[in-house]
């Protein structure tokens, strides 16, 4: 599954105040312990670090010509 960065900070926000379940969208997700949200925590933030590394960088040179 394709995450967001607002989602695992939803996720994390939730690990923080010692609460096991979370809403995503209309789903409804339930975790057994704070040990099981924080691997998943873990996992999650892997594989957003794991796109930002391969995608390419946005910024560039721009050019301007004078008419």
């Amino acid at each position: 599954m394709a995450w967001t960065q607002s989602e695992l900070d939803e996720l994390k926000a939730a690990y923080a105040q010692g609460v096991l379940s979370v809403k995503h969208g209309d789903k409804v997700v339930q975790y057994a312990s704070g040990e099981d949200m924080l691997r998943r925590i873990n996992e999650i933030q892997a594989e957003l670090d794991q796109i930002t590394k391969t995608r390419r960088p946005t910024a560039g040179a721009v050019r301007f010509r004078d008419r």
